[in-house]
């Protein structure tokens, strides 16, 4: 189907001080609503492509027609990528995450800090425009890795669980060219909750997979 522009489930200064009013503001009405509509300008006449889930397309990006195959990368990347945003950030959370979650992150990678520094240190290297990610693989195994501008995870056949945005357009209003201090306030508005939940649900399609 094609792709609408949902209401974020927080009001714009909610994330403050951390992210600030006007940069959510500008960054969902603006730069998302630009994906959204480039997406389905993309789509217009594909009533095939555009009956198929955004995950299904991104994952066999390969094979879309190639007049349109960038186009649904970048903007459904975006429209994608930027809905996770959303729903991964939350006012008052931060901290660290729980139960399945935790022990998975320590298995991982050693300890919660030790993830916190590595994705810190892959957000903040991230050359140019790009995300950092935590993923789930087709295994059920955590990853962590970086995409340049609007890739997704999905493309490489990951579920991403937790994405950083690390595109100029989501802190220089607030921190200009101070992308390590960004990335370090965001850590408090992470909602792990939601992060644990996406976890959860993508190990159990990865099960139910398996077992299909």
């Amino acid at each position: 189907m094609f792709a609408n522009l949902n209401d974020l489930p927080y009001p714009y200064d909610a994330l403050e001080p951390y992210i600030d009013a006007r940069t959510m503001e500008i960054h969902h009405s603006k730069h998302h609503a630009a994906y959204v509509a480039n997406l389905n300008k993309a789509l217009d006449g594909h009533t095939d492509l555009a009956e198929r889930a955004l995950e299904d397309l991104l994952a066999d990006h390969t094979n879309l027609p190639g007049t349109i195959r960038q186009a649904v990368i970048n903007h459904g990347g975006g429209h994608l990528n930027h809905s996770l945003f959303w729903r991964i950030m939350a006012p008052n959370k931060g901290g660290e995450p729980t139960a399945d979650l935790a022990d998975a992150i320590s298995q991982a990678f050693g300890s919660f800090d030790g993830f916190k520094d590595l994705l810190t240190t892959a957000a903040a290297t991230r050359f140019g425009s790009g995300w950092a990610w935590l993923t789930v693989d087709s295994g059920g195994a955590l990853q962590l890795s970086s995409t340049a501008n609007q890739d997704s995870p999905v493309m490489e056949g990951k579920t991403p669980i937790l994405g950083l945005d690390v595109w100029e357009h989501a802190y220089y209003l607030k921190y200009q060219n101070r992308r390590p201090e960004y990335i370090s306030a965001w850590w408090n508005v992470v909602n792990w909750d939601e992060v644990s939940l996406l976890f959860r649900e993508a190990r159990q399609a990865e099960s139910a997979h398996l077992v299909g």
